[in-house]
């Protein structure tokens, strides 16, 4: 029976919420970059699918962030192995969310056709490799890598391929996308709505397929199978059913469906990963443990009253912006509209409050 301490659980199950918030989050985010281009059929309607995701984005990767520096705090020999072992992996994930970033603040910064054709495809690149590199990345951190009895990661990049964890990729990408969808079918109205509904129709189904053949295989490799893993993977499928067949008649509750299977599909994956960090493919010996892993009892105590006392702040800081940025968008909002504040500002001259535009506008209510 492995030997760990009540602060070094409480710190795995911390770190696996703040992968989890990131991946719902930053998760739509990935979903609507990779269809920006092909859905918007000309600059307003490219900006107003850009600006759905324009105030929230960079507080979304914060907490990519704050689960890096916890997993550095918390448990420094997870993060030596996982960083050095995946550093090619991870260094092109940072590659192409900075490309990605740089994307959205420069899109906009020229007429030039050819300019904004260039970033629309840093945006589209930049959102979908880290898409399916995240899935890849946590088939292999449950499937096993190569890790000697220093820990040591011995293998290579293409160590970490294996058709488990391509298929672990494509079912990132593919729940990401479908989330996207969906997520601009509540943000946006018009054509814009009708064009991603019917991407969504399909995007969902197929992210049903893919994760459900993930999730069965994660368990079958279960030795012995974790119940509660499994319930958590079964779960996921269900949710990702359930976003599937009430997509058409209200976007909302399918966003909730699909962040659902987001939290399900990872929560399974720690469960199933737990006691463990990293586990070894050389041998059942070398499985890096949370006690192997951890900091001092005393690093944890500190680090668990400074995050009692901060990130409730976070928290209800994001959740107001998400509030304050809640309006519906459309291609008609767009003309001198250059940044999610003039469109505020626009719609403070308006009239409006937030929620309803001017009754003499002709447009719907902007309802999440």
């Amino acid at each position: 029976m492995e030997d760990f301490t009540t602060l070094q659980v409480i710190w795995f199950v911390l770190i696996s919420v703040l992968w989890i918030g990131y991946f719902v989050l930053e998760g739509f985010d990935f979903g609507v970059g990779i269809l920006m281009k092909t859905l918007g059929r000309d600059e307003n309607e490219k900006r107003a699918i850009l600006h759905t995701i324009g105030p929230v984005w960079d507080g979304n990767e914060v907490w990519l962030l704050v689960a890096g520096g916890a997993t550095f705090a918390a448990f420094p020999e997870w993060y030596a192995t996982l960083f050095s072992g995946f550093y090619l992996a991870l260094f092109v994930i940072l590659v192409a969310l900075i490309v990605r970033n740089v994307g959205f603040e420069f899109w906009g910064k020229r007429e030039s056709k050819a300019w904004r054709n260039g970033w629309e495809w840093c945006i589209l690149l930049g959102s979908a490799v880290p898409a399916l590199l995240w899935g890849v990345a946590w088939a292999n951190i449950i499937g096993g890598t190569p890790i000697d009895a220093d820990a040591e990661f011995t293998g290579n990049f293409f160590s970490l391929l294996s058709a488990y964890t391509l298929l672990g990729g494509l079912a990132t990408l593919t729940i990401f996308l479908a989330h996207g969808a969906i997520f601009l079918e509540m943000r946006t109205e018009g054509v814009i709505e009708q064009r991603v509904r019917a991407v969504a129709a399909k995007a969902i189904p197929v992210a049903l397929a893919v994760g459900a053949a993930f999730m069965i295989w994660t368990v079958a490799r279960q030795d012995p199978i974790q119940p509660v893993s499994a319930i958590l993977a079964g779960l996921s499928v269900v949710a990702l059913l359930a976003a599937t067949l009430i997509n058409a008649r209200t976007a909302g509750r399918a966003f909730i469906a699909t962040s659902i299977a987001i939290v399900t599909f990872f929560s399974a994956i720690f469960v199933d990963l737990f006691p463990n960090t990293m586990v070894s493919s050389t041998s059942p010996a070398f499985d890096m443990t949370l006690s192997f892993s951890s900091s001092s009892d005393y690093t944890l105590t500190v680090m668990t009253v400074v995050a009692a006392l901060l990130v409730p702040v976070v928290l209800v800081y994001q959740a107001w912006t998400y509030w304050v940025f809640r309006r519906r968008l459309s291609a008609e909002d767009f003309g001198d509209v250059k940044t999610p504040m003039d469109l505020l500002d626009q719609h403070k001259r308006e009239g409006g409050d937030g929620t309803d535009r001017d009754p003499g506008s002709g447009q719907q209510p902007a309802g999440p």
